[in-house]
């Protein structure tokens, strides 16, 4: 993970330290991302990420690996993804999209 300056305002306790990741796809392809948030769903924790250069966050679910490292899943289920929607939007203060 790397660390860039940005400025986001007074409720945030990131001493102005973006943090990011490299995300490497099944293809080996990489994508950069900006950590926006971690957040708890019962007892499942999340993170929110956005690629760099876009607008739109993008939701996983953290877990561990047999050895106990951090790892990042993929949100599967259409209920679980829905849900988790639901609270980032409410730790964003934002309504959640509403399909058409």
């Amino acid at each position: 993970m790397g660390k860039d300056e940005h400025n986001c305002g007074e409720n945030c306790d990131c001493d102005g330290e973006v943090l990011t990741i490299t995300l490497t796809a099944e293809d080996g392809s990489e994508t950069e991302f900006e950590l926006v948030a971690t957040f708890d769903v019962g007892d499942d924790e999340y993170v929110a990420l956005v690629a760099i250069g876009e607008d739109e966050a993008t939701l996983f679910k953290l877990g561990e690996d047999d050895e106990g490292n951090e790892i990042i899943f993929s949100i599967d289920s259409d209920e679980e993804y829905e849900m988790v929607s639901s609270a980032f939007c409410q730790i964003m203060d934002e309504p959640p999209d509403e399909e058409e």
